[in-house]
């Protein structure tokens, strides 16, 4: 079985890093290029970063700044933020980056999921749901527009609409657990994860490593993404880049794989073990 990858995501707020509770109250904790040239020393499994004023102001994505990020990273880089039609989302991948997530536009303009699906690949399309409590009902709502902007969507419908018009992956954010680091919301996530034969990555509420092993062992994601956890260090928040390494990691999730781990295996498997490993990696 292959390895969930366990993901830091940065924020990108006026061209700094930025870290948020609940979405709000910013903090700037540095550059994104150094944070992708510590990250690269770190080898973590993969990138995302998000342009969370893109959107909000009405701005296409800042295709100079995805450049030297591409550039930088040695890792796979997912990018989101004010990305609103197929053009872009292919002008994005032509400058290096493997996945484009879409927020608000999915929901503003469905179909430019099954578009951009036809022309990058689903595998290169990832659709991020911000997902809120409502009060006090208790019932979960799909939000947009840094969780400004309510939908009435319902998660679970989202992410299987967003499946079926061709998205390659769904990660779910939670606003109300977002830099609390107290932990993932393992109810929603079952929830999205039991409803989908995607890719599902789950961010917001990490706060250790016991919380992404408690994650992936309870909700068998695809992978497991964090903000504070890999900028913070001590109870203090001091501003620290960090990764677990290799020991940690095979702690967390033993007995299986990363993709290039399972690519160097003896080529003598048969077909039948390669469609297993095409059916694990979809999945």
């Amino acid at each position: 079985m292959l390895r969930p990858r366990i993901i830091p995501c940065l924020l990108v707020k006026e061209k700094g890093l930025v870290k948020t509770v609940k979405f709000s109250k910013p903090k700037y904790v540095g550059d994104p290029i150094n944070a992708v040239r510590i990250f690269n020393e770190k080898e973590v499994d993969e990138l995302i970063v998000l342009d969370i004023d893109a959107t909000v102001e009405k701005r296409a994505p800042d295709m100079n700044m995805i450049r030297h990020l591409a550039a930088e990273c040695r890792m796979p880089l997912c990018y989101g933020g004010g990305v609103k039609t197929s053009d872009q989302i292919q002008r994005i991948i032509s400058l290096g980056v493997e996945k484009v997530a879409i927020s608000s536009a999915a929901l503003e303009n469905p179909h430019l999921i099954t578009e951009a699906s036809a022309t990058v690949g689903n595998q290169s399309l990832v659709v991020i749901m911000d997902v809120k409590r409502r009060f006090p009902s208790g019932k979960y709502e799909v939000r947009t527009r840094n969780g400004r902007n309510r939908t009435g969507k319902h998660p679970l419908e989202f992410a299987q609409e967003m499946e079926k018009l061709g998205a390659g992956e769904i990660v779910i954010n939670s606003i109300d657990n977002d830099g609390t680091m107290k932990g993932y919301d393992l109810k929603l996530i079952r929830q999205i994860r039991d409803a989908v034969d995607v890719p599902v990555t789950a961010l917001g509420g990490a706060g250790s490593v016991h919380d992404i092993g408690k994650l992936i062992s309870e909700c068998d994601v695809s992978g497991a993404a964090a903000g504070s956890l890999f900028v913070f260090k001590g109870p203090y928040k001091a501003v620290l880049i960090n990764y677990p390494g290799r020991p940690e990691k095979d702690a967390l999730i033993p007995n299986k794989l990363t993709t290039a781990e399972y690519l160097k295996l003896p080529t003598s498997h048969n077909s039948d073990t390669f469609q297993g490993f095409n059916e694990a990696f979809s999945n």
